[in-house]
């Protein structure tokens, strides 16, 4: 069990108040043995400290949690080659599917806030419910008949209910950990990246793979996800208390420099970042088909973005030494240096192609975690839960823009090409990000 102190807590009777041991003890703590039984009866102490404990698996069980949830994102991507003939879908469907996705995610995002939905109900229990909708709307592919119509409503309702996964995973996480937060949400982060990437790993045996075996294992693997939550972590004792979403907070939170740095930059970063995701597997595909070779395209899909969680984990120990903003400043140039690469690296030798993939999918996410860290710490104090939510949906709003542009320029340009247009994101963050470099 990892140790800490505890303080602030209320003391009497040779010890802690009822209702403040219940508090913790219900949670998971441990109350350690000789430091609790001190205190006269008749004195009413504040500021007394003692030691509790965390069970070890708290973290652990949150990151799979969030893995297994969040694998929901890309299934729709990761099948959408296998559709039988009847469903009319290929890979020139593939930005209007991923761009249902983030639409949905965008309006969950702002109505959960609007109506406070996890500060209203217990957070673990908004989490079981969106891992289990969320599970449905994706399995529900398997009974629905061939439509793209059906099939964009479905992941529209995928993305909607992601909303109550990702974000609400990360205030599980802040509610058993008061110290430590940073770098458990960078491991959080990670696990995103790795469900994000799963889906493909599902694929990587190709046609012989039935596409219903796919939606089946990541809609079960959510829902056992959203029980491992419920029943071995529920909510910790530190569970913040979110403030009521303003949407008047957009005419003042841009008036601060420092957030308006922070939260460009975090744009800049959005833009390249899913449509890069989305549209790997066909860019590489067309790569292999360049060289004349063979290649298991959806392991090394799987492979690329996966590669992102060690960016993501690297990035938050580098943070110590360096700070947030030059860590992602760093990463963010070097993504936006792979993007106009692209084009020459597309006719590379495939080890040499591969090595810049791994790379570019390192960079493109770690820095998430550190743009997620400076648009908190540069937020104005009286509207950082509203700031972080708009901040998030305008984010996510740019990554259907840029999906879509990139969608448009594989009708228009050779493959080689269809990345470059991702570097205005990079560009610009970066110029956002001197201010607070």
């Amino acid at each position: 069990h990892e140790s800490f102190v505890v303080k602030n807590i209320r003391a009497r009777d040779g010890g802690i108040f009822e209702q403040d041991r219940q508090k913790f003890c219900n949670a998971g703590f441990r109350e350690g043995s000789d430091q609790l039984n001190f205190v006269p009866w008749s004195h009413l102490i504040f500021g007394v400290s003692f030691t509790l404990h965390r069970p070890r698996h708290v973290l652990p069980a949150i990151v799979f949690a969030q893995f297994a949830g969040t694998s929901l994102w890309f299934a729709g991507n990761a099948v959408v080659g296998l559709f039988p003939a009847d469903w009319g879908i290929g890979e020139s469907e593939l930005g209007y599917v991923t761009t249902s996705v983030q639409l949905g995610f965008v309006v969950g995002t702002l109505l959960f806030a609007f109506f406070g939905i996890a500060d209203r109900f217990s957070p673990s229990n908004v989490f079981l419910a969106c891992t289990f909708s969320g599970a449905i709307s994706t399995l529900a592919l398997v009974w629905i008949p061939p439509s793209l119509d059906l099939l964009l409503v479905l992941r529209f309702a995928t993305g909607f209910f992601l909303a109550g996964i990702y974000p609400v995973g990360m205030k599980i996480a802040a509610s058993w950990f008061q110290e430590g937060l940073g770098r458990a949400l960078g491991y959080l982060v990670g696990a995103l990246v790795l469900g994000t990437a799963f889906p493909h790993l599902l694929a990587t045996t190709g046609s012989e793979v039935n596409w219903h075996q796919v939606l089946w294992f990541v809609s079960v693997l959510a829902a056992i996800g959203g029980l491992v939550i419920r029943i071995g972590v529920a909510d910790g004792p530190y569970l913040p208390k979110g403030s009521p979403f303003n949407p008047n907070a957009l005419k003042v939170i841009f008036k601060s420099p420092e957030f308006r740095a922070s939260a460009f930059g975090y744009f800049g970063h959005m833009w390249e970042l899913y449509a890069f995701w989305a549209f790997l597997p066909v860019w590489l595909a067309a790569a292999v088909v360049n060289a004349d070779t063979e290649l298991d395209v959806s392991l090394w899909a799987f492979l690329v973005i996966a590669a992102g969680s060690l960016g993501c984990a690297g990035g938050g120990y580098l943070v110590a030494k360096f700070g947030s903003a030059r860590v992602a400043g760093v990463q963010l140039a070097i993504s936006g240096l792979c993007c106009l690469l692209s084009p020459l690296l597309f006719s590379a030798p495939v080890w040499l192609l591969l090595a810049f993939l791994l790379l570019w999918g390192v960079t493109v996410v770690g820095d998430s975690p550190q743009f997620s860290t400076l648009n908190a710490q540069t937020a104005p104090t009286e509207y950082v839960g509203s700031a972080l939510t708009i901040a998030n949906s305008l984010g996510f709003f740019i990554t259907i823009v840029s999906i879509q542009l990139v969608d448009l320029l594989t009708t228009q340009l050779e493959p080689r090409f269809w990345f470059c247009v991702l570097v205005l994101g990079p560009i610009l963050g970066i110029n956002a990000l001197r201010r607070v470099l």
